[in-house]
């Protein structure tokens, strides 16, 4: 698809997200989220800006200083946009804005207006409206400058009565978005793709003598040729840098014999790709890089068999840690038995986080993990990760020093089908046999 062909169908799949959240919350019921500001990165220069998903989801409108209304049966419209109008002279400077025309023309809105007047329209909105929706912990100074006008409507008396009641929009919304449709899955499904193609250009990019950041370059060339952006920050940890989870300094150079761990992924049209590799820096596994490398990928497995509809959220989990558990033990980087060590909790010096979280707009994606305090169980259309790993601390007293200093992850993308566990990842190797070959062929030109 061209670049307009993809923000036609976001705007479309927006609309489609709209009908279903106005089906939720009825009638009787109104919902306002406001876009994030931007963010200041150093004196006159921001941040690129990206809006926040549940914005983005709901309206595919993607600049900043905006606010939608969705209010079902309106008589003005179900969805209102209010937005910075056109401006020749700042657009000279930072871009094309939509204005009022664009926001109907072009983003479907049933009416828009400038975004100095929501103070003025906000009575009108909210009037006769039981409910009162509102999004939570993503934009707090929107939400008390909301709370404030509905004070002030109600200190108005009768003819300014708002809403009942105000909840907030996360459950539904999130709720919402944890389900991917078709044509989000097919979103997903090419980021994971070319979030392959970059970590294995990065396999082949790398030798001792390359820095981390030149492996981060390659990565991020590979999703800018594709027209898209990485989904977080690029993490290339090698030899030590491995054991520290979020890395993403990616200033060291790479040494002979080093591990080297890569967890990166691109977004495509809002929707996130997470990958994590992690492979020699010249190619061939050592006999203990080799060792503790296959509990991982075993763990990795297991955890991915474990994604099956009807079962627990934390299933994969609890797999994958039994998994590296026994491992651990084998080694003998942990004593006594699984069931010890799982109570003990030893093995968290070398496995300390979650196997699973949900993907989607974002890379750790909304979602309830429990209901009523339970487990949820899995659907097909969801989409989570599955990223066992084991980390020696270089300091690591209880490991023989041949393992000290070693990081290893793998991570996959596993949609849950009626049929099972769907890799949306499979494209990238994970076998040291295929590593290892994959790393002695010539870098495609």
């Amino acid at each position: 698809m061209s670049r307009t062909e993809n923000r036609q169908a976001e705007i479309e799949r927006a609309g489609l997200h709209r009908r279903r959240l106005a089906a939720a919350i009825g009638d009787n019921a109104v919902a306002i989220l406001a876009a994030t500001p931007e963010r200041n990165r150093n004196n006159d220069v921001d941040y690129p800006y990206r809006a926040n998903s549940d914005f983005r989801y709901l309206t595919g409108f993607v600049e900043p200083e905006a606010i939608a209304v969705i209010a079902p049966g309106h008589a003005r419209g179900a969805f209102t946009l209010f937005v910075r109008e056109r401006d020749p002279a700042a657009e000279t400077w930072t871009g094309r804005r939509a204005g009022t025309h664009g926001a109907v023309a072009h983003y479907a809105a049933d009416a828009a207006y400038p975004i100095e007047a929501f103070d003025t329209w906000l009575a009108e909105y909210v009037a006769g409206r039981d409910t009162l929706y509102l999004t939570r912990g993503i934009h707090p100074a929107f939400e008390q400058r909301i709370a404030q006008a509905m004070a002030g409507l109600e200190s108005q008396g009768r003819g300014h009565i708002p809403p009942a009641t105000t909840v907030s929009l996360n459950t539904p919304l999130h709720e919402m978005r944890l389900i991917k449709s078709d044509d989000e899955i097919a979103l997903m499904r090419r980021a994971a793709e070319v979030s392959a193609a970059g970590h294995e250009a990065a396999m082949h990019a790398c030798e001792p003598g390359v820095a981390e950041y030149q492996l981060a370059a390659t990565l991020h060339h590979v999703y800018g040729w594709a027209g898209m952006h990485w989904a977080y920050p690029t993490i290339v940890g090698a030899g030590e840098n491995g054991c520290i989870l979020h890395y993403t300094e990616n200033t060291s150079v790479i040494e002979h014999g080093d591990l080297v761990l890569i967890d990166s992924g691109a977004e495509n049209a809002g929707y996130a790709g997470d990958i994590t590799r992690t492979f020699p820096a010249n190619g061939r596994f050592t006999s203990a890089q080799r060792a503790l490398y296959d509990i991982v990928l075993a763990a990795n497995e297991a955890g991915i068999a474990a994604c099956q509809p009807g079962a627990p959220a934390n299933a994969p989990h609890l797999a994958a840690r039994d998994v590296l558990v026994d491992g651990l033990i084998a080694l003998g980087l942990l004593g006594g038995d699984r069931e010890s060590a799982i109570e003990s909790e030893s093995y968290r010096v070398f496995f300390m986080h979650g196997t699973s979280h949900f993907l989607g707009m974002d890379v750790h994606d909304v979602g309830a993990y429990k209901q009523a305090g339970e487990w949820r169980v899995l659907e097909p259309g969801m989409v989570l990760t599955v990223e066992p790993g084991l980390y020696v601390a270089p300091d690591c007293s209880e490991a023989p020093a041949a393992y000290r200093g070693m990081g290893i992850r793998i991570e996959d993308d596993v949609l849950i089908t009626c049929a099972g566990p769907d890799v949306l990842t499979g494209d990238v190797v994970k076998k040291p046999d295929d590593i290892e070959t994959l790393m002695s062929e010539a870098t495609p030109t």
